[in-house]
């Protein structure tokens, strides 16, 4: 996924994303880390709502979601 940033409530949030291995199973779930340049704001880790069988799956739909849908998971997170 290139490099990306979100703005939710006036804030820019940049986002990571990387791939969680299921526990005792053979799915990979994607994370999705928030960092703000401000240092009054903490970072934020959410799952994305979806499992995956290989790693490139995943990465393939994380570069594919759109700007909206990964600043509603971080609006979800911060209420």
């Amino acid at each position: 996924m290139a490099d990306r940033a979100v703005t939710v409530d006036g804030t820019r949030w940049s986002v990571s994303v990387l791939a969680e291995r299921a526990p005792h199973g053979n799915s990979w779930r994607l994370v999705v880390g928030f960092r703000s340049p401000d240092p009054s704001k903490r970072s934020v880790w959410a799952t994305w709502p979806s499992e995956f069988t290989s790693r490139s799956a995943l990465f393939a739909q994380a570069d594919r979601l759109s700007n909206d849908a990964i600043a509603g998971l971080l609006q979800q997170q911060l209420v």
